[in-house]
């Protein structure tokens, strides 16, 4: 050890929020060799939450992580001017990683093409090309309700934002909402759409508590608005000249839809109109992701409180507006990422402008999938080219990548914490990567053929993933 670090110099440090508001004033003096865990106790005690302390991670202002202390993870150190520190408070509660198979659980007669679980993580639902949506009784690991009525492959599933109930969407173009406990068909089948439906969107549950209004895009190009009591369309959204492929439903009443005529749109739902015609992409868009979309799926319930719902549909309504808030105060507003058959991914500010943020370019294939974490800071996209790739949630800058995988990579999925990620592949493999390593964490084989959808369950303790080979297998720590 040299003279110089046992005595360990001191650097003006000063910590800085992520919308820029800096903490405590001036800089203070702290040595070089200051640790993570130090850095923790001083910003906490700044923030006045030294009783119940956060944890934080600490970046510089051009996206470096401080990883261990501050030498270690700087290349330069400048002594002469006031280290910026930009300080993220990360979830309270920590999810622990999925390491084991609990349940294959078969049933379904063809492939399994979409497996979600409910907003509370209490329930879980799959829809496969053997024309029926199941539901499961996750603490028992076994079939609960198998749900008939479509007459053909069921492409997508979306549980209401009240966890009440389910619609399902087939490849003739009908749509069935099923009461999520007893199974049973709600209300008539919806027809309107000419071909088959490739997404569903339900209105979030801050702007309406009763969960009635749902969304659909399809391959004909249409984007209808149903009112799922009535069973009638309450609006048409026209104006792509190809099959739409993706739909999102924001927070602040607007529908976002992407489409293989290449671009964006963005329609306001209570009128129809479309506000933003966002172009940019040479190719097919296939995926679309808000950073509000952990928010807005579990709506009023909070995986800190083990997602239990509150009382009355006023209070579900203010907490789930709450916690739309909240994410949108840390996110500095809606964002949208869009992932194409051109390779690349754009990242939109569609309230403020059609122009993209970024363009993200990195995969040497299609994108397939794009999500953002929880917490809104990064954003995980999954390719064909057998890769995952990590960008930052704000900026929209290229942070890692996940390998592992040596077939596409159809779905990823982000644990509640925003902490870990998994993937799945047409490898017939799950992989678990961590974020803080940037590296492969678990690899979890068992299923006997392609993995086409994988989820995390909201309050963070289970992983459902479905394929091929027909069996939903559930995943436990």
């Amino acid at each position: 050890m040299t003279e110089e670090e046992s005595t360990s110099p001191q650097i003006s440090v000063s910590f800085v929020s992520e919308d820029a508001n800096e903490l405590g004033g001036s800089g203070i003096l702290v040595p070089v060799d200051i640790s993570t865990n130090q850095l923790q106790i001083l910003c906490n005690q700044l923030l006045g939450s030294s009783d119940d302390p956060v944890p934080i991670s600490f970046f510089t202002q051009d996206g470096s992580e401080i990883v261990d202390n501050i030498r270690k993870s700087l290349k330069e150190i400048d002594f002469e001017t006031t280290l910026k520190l930009v300080y993220q408070p990360q979830a309270v509660f920590r999810v622990r990683p999925v390491t084991r198979c609990s349940a294959s659980i078969p049933g379904h007669g063809e492939p399994v093409i979409s497996a979600q679980f409910s907003p509370d993580g209490r329930g879980l639902a799959s829809g496969s090309g053997d024309q029926t949506m199941r539901i499961w009784d996750i603490e028992l690991e076994l079939p609960l309700h198998t749900c008939k009525a479509h007459k053909n492959w069921v492409l997508s599933i979306a549980w209401s934002p009240d966890a009440t109930k389910i619609a399902s969407a087939c490849k003739n173009g009908e749509i069935c909402i099923w009461d999520a406990k007893t199974g049973q068909q709600v209300g008539k089948t919806l027809k309107r759409h000419k071909q088959w439906i490739t997404s569903l969107a339900w209105q979030p549950m801050h702007r309406d508590a009763t969960c009635r209004l749902l969304a659909s895009s399809g391959k004909d190009g249409n984007i209808f608005i149903w009112d799922t009591v009535k069973g009638t369309v309450v609006r048409c959204l026209s104006g792509h000249t190809a099959s739409v492929t993706c739909l999102r439903w924001g927070g602040e009443g607007l529908i976002y839809s992407g489409s293989q005529d290449r671009t964006v749109k963005m329609w306001r739902a209570d009128d129809g109109v479309m506000c933003r015609n966002m172009t940019g992409h040479a190719h097919w868009i296939n995926t679309l992701a808000l950073n509000t979309d952990y928010a807005l799926r579990t709506s009023c319930f909070e995986p800190s409180k083990r997602c239990i719902k509150p009382e009355t549909v006023e209070d579900c309504q203010k907490v789930a507006q709450q916690r739309y808030d909240a994410a949108i105060k840390i996110a500095g507003g809606e964002r949208l990422v869009s992932g194409s058959d051109d390779f690349t991914l754009f990242m939109w500010n569609p309230k403020e402008t059609k122009q993209s943020i970024n363009r993200m370019t990195g995969h040497m294939q299609l994108v397939n999938q794009v999500v953002f974490s929880p917490d809104t800071r990064y954003i995980a996209s999954a390719s064909f080219d057998k890769s995952v790739k990590l960008w930052c949630g704000r900026t929209g800058k290229y942070i890692a990548s996940f390998r592992g995988h040596v077939g596409p990579v159809y779905q990823v999925a982000w644990s509640a914490d925003s902490r870990l990620l998994v993937s799945g592949s047409a490898d017939s493999t799950l992989k678990v990567f961590e974020l803080k390593t940037k590296s492969l964490y678990y690899d979890l084989p068992g299923h006997g053929d392609e993995v086409f959808t994988v989820d995390w369950s909201p309050e963070g303790t289970k992983v459902v993933s479905g394929g091929k080979d027909k069996v939903l297998k559930l995943w436990r720590q």
